[in-house]
């Protein structure tokens, strides 16, 4: 799988034509262009006309292009499946995934609706059952061409009646467990949104604690918003220096075929390396 930045995946409106033009000058690593929330039942067609444009009228550069559509239990699903087989974006985000079955069907009908195979899935792990299944759904990664799991938190917690505050204390386990079960199975992982935009400090405090866990980046609800984002998930400067380190000792010849070797009086192992060269890529791809 190509290792790609997701540190900022901004949501944007289906519905707002003006919205997603603007998105082609937002420095977000990926657009969530939105049909399913953000789309009122009577605009769900327009919506959908303008996201077809949009993606085929190009102008967004490098940024992965990710269209969430409506359940196919919906009236709009199906719809929403075939337009994006059309224009083939880079991702398509499947809401209210609860079991395997959810992402391997939708994977499925859309490869038999013409769509292109490089086209991966995400999913919104945003219900209870949802974590619950989080480790089945994640172990389908190949068969559902699943690249990433995104946290729909304020869904969690409308659904388990739990509160934001306290810094997220009551979700952390299940932030930790979703986090778990995707790197058991080579899949990143998207926090969830931070909805008051205008409190830099919260939104802050709240993109450090996903750092923290290991998240790879945060869903976003205002351009406002990209740059702290962007900042806080990029891997530090010392950070890409010592992988550069750890890269160079492992590829010289004196330590070829060794699983462990000495950098600077510190071990190393190969598991560091494979760390050290995912750090570098993602360092290399955003670099100006």
């Amino acid at each position: 799988m190509t290792i790609r930045p997701r540190r900022s995946v901004l949501y944007m409106p289906g519905a707002n034509a003006r919205a997603l033009e603007k998105a082609k000058s937002i420095a977000a690593d990926a657009l969530i262009l939105d049909l399913e929330d953000s789309v009122a039942p009577d605009a769900k067609a327009e919506a959908r006309a303008n996201v077809a444009e949009a993606i085929g009228s190009g102008g967004y550069g490098g940024r992965e292009l990710v269209i969430r559509i409506n359940g196919l239990d919906t009236p709009w699903g199906v719809d929403d499946l075939k337009m994006a087989a059309q224009v083939s974006p880079h991702a398509v985000l499947v809401p209210k995934v609860a079991r395997p079955g959810d992402i391997i069907g939708v994977s499925r009908i859309y490869g038999g609706l013409g769509g292109a195979p490089a086209t991966r899935m995400w999913a919104m792990m945003e219900t209870p059952i949802a974590i619950f299944n989080v480790r089945e759904i994640a172990s389908v990664h190949e068969v559902a061409r699943l690249a990433c799991l995104v946290l729909g938190t304020n869904d969690l917690l409308k659904e388990s009646r739990a509160r934001a505050s306290g810094g997220r204390f009551a979700i952390l386990s299940w932030l930790s467990i979703t986090l778990l079960a995707a790197r058991a199975y080579g899949l990143d992982v998207i926090d969830g949104v931070y909805n008051d935009f205008r409190d830099e400090a919260g939104f802050r405090a709240e993109c450090e604690q996903g750092r923290t866990l290991g998240m790879d980046g945060k869903t976003l609800i205002h351009p406002s918003q990209v740059a702290v984002c962007n900042e806080l998930f990029s891997p530090a400067p010392e950070e890409v220096a010592w992988s550069r380190k750890v890269i160079e000792a492992f590829a010289r010849p004196e330590h070829a075929g060794k699983g462990v070797i000495t950098v600077e009086g510190r071990m190393v192992e190969r598991l560091h390396l494979a760390m050290a060269e995912r750090m570098v890529a993602i360092a290399e791809a955003i670099a100006p």
